[in-house]
């Protein structure tokens, strides 16, 4: 009973950098908060499905947020490997900016300085959310109050390095992006707004349920968890039925599930932030926005709507996210899920079959769904730009593909 929430797909909210604009918007009515009746939080879960909760605590969907631990912050705080400093200081808008990853008894902060001599500003903030498993990076967010503020120094798994978070100006130490509740519907369980504002930043701080859990799929738990203590007990209940299960779900409701976090910003909230009920018609809570229909779409957040294109969802009943990805486990290789291509197809009759031979059998994936970077999370750091890269789920065959080097074949189709 362990979930991802949305997550069939491969997460890909993973390198979670929050966007400088999000284009979630709320009509103008005021709004009321998301019923949270009959929640009971995963302890509930746990404590009888043990082997899937201990497979699950190891996913990108339950650490796509975080509270701060040494363990939980990827990036070093040990001297020489816990600064970030702007080569070239008569370049930066804020002199001889640099900023200090610091550990304390107190928790873990990120130390903006700039200026000379005795001219020196320096400003210091404690991490007390991680955003993001970590697989391509992570970002952290600060508390003043009750209000949600993003710091400016992500961490970047790829390079191992700690970076300007994505969409900051290089050289600046901006300490006032505001952490909205259309962002931490993705990257969290729950938490209260303290305003209808769709563009609030203050909440209820001890409301906060980081991770995605159990019942962001399987809704609340509260009536499963009665039925079952009195099954123990004895007494004949239905508990497998007051439970939702997105297993029996249509194919449109899980597809609609993942579509909540992975097809894209672009839309208007119809209902309050984290009211969502899986197996519901997601068109009931958010409304798609008019968006340019371009030939080779940004590949960031988007994957249903890239899934959505392919002539294999097309040309199928039953395709969805969950015939790849079970949100219980974690991540496989590109190979493994080429093997999920060889249930409908044969690898013989695939062009590149004559000269690869039995090795394409691993390959569908990195060739038909390659690798990209993004636009959408770009960080440009003392310089240096750096591009996240995510999987496109646009299954179709793509010119130019080049296969990893590590697999010894050159080019793809």
């Amino acid at each position: 009973m362990i979930p991802g929430k949305l997550g069939i797909l491969l997460a890909a909210v993973v390198f979670s950098f929050i966007p400088a604009a999000v284009a979630f918007t709320l009509p103008q009515e005021s709004r009321h908060e998301a019923d949270r009746t009959g929640y009971v939080g995963d302890a509930s879960c746990f404590s009888c499905h043990k082997a899937l909760s201990q497979s699950y605590l190891h996913t990108a969907h339950h650490l796509t947020s975080q509270l701060p631990t040494p363990t939980s912050v990827q990036g070093s705080f040990r001297g020489g490997a816990n600064s970030l400093t702007i080569v070239d200081p008569a370049q930066s808008v804020t002199p001889g900016l640099e900023f200090l990853m610091e550990s304390r008894k107190d928790g873990l902060y990120e130390i903006a300085r700039s200026g000379w001599n005795s001219d020196v500003f320096q400003r210091t903030e404690r991490i007390d959310l991680v955003t993001g498993s970590g697989t391509r990076g992570q970002t952290y967010l600060f508390w003043q109050g009750d209000r949600l503020f993003e710091l400016p120094v992500s961490y970047w798994s790829d390079g191992h390095s700690w970076i300007n978070s994505p969409g900051y100006i290089d050289g600046t130490a901006d300490f006032s992006r505001v952490v909205n509740p259309a962002c931490l519907e993705c990257h969290a369980t729950y938490i209260r707004a303290l305003s209808s504002d769709s563009g609030t930043n203050r909440y209820d701080r001890d409301s906060l349920v980081p991770g995605i859990s159990c019942e962001s799929c399987h809704g609340a738990g509260a009536d499963h968890v009665r039925l079952e203590m009195q099954h123990e007990s004895g007494a004949q209940n239905s508990a497998q039925h007051s439970i939702l299960n997105p297993a029996k779900f249509s194919r449109d409701r899980k597809v609609d599930l993942c579509a909540e976090c992975h097809n894209g910003i672009q839309r208007e909230a119809l209902a309050p932030t984290f009211s969502y009920v899986p197996g519901q018609p997601l068109s009931e809570y958010f409304k798609p926005l008019p968006t340019p229909e371009v030939e080779h779409p940004d590949v960031h957040g988007n994957q249903v709507g890239l899934l959505q294109r392919s002539k294999c969802y097309r040309s199928s009943e039953k395709l969805s996210c969950s015939t790849c990805h079970d949100v219980h486990t974690t991540r496989q290789s590109a190979a493994f899920y080429s093997l999920k291509c060889l249930t409908c197809h044969q690898w013989q009759t695939c062009g590149m079959a004559k000269t690869m031979g039995h090795q394409i059998e691993n390959k569908c994936i990195d060739c038909h769904m390659p690798v990209e970077e993004t636009n959408v999370i770009v960080s440009e750091t003392a310089g240096q730009v750096v591009h996240a890269k995510m999987r496109n789920h646009w299954i179709k065959v793509y010119a130019n593909v080049h296969l990893p080097e590590t697999s010894g074949i050159a080019a793809g189709h």
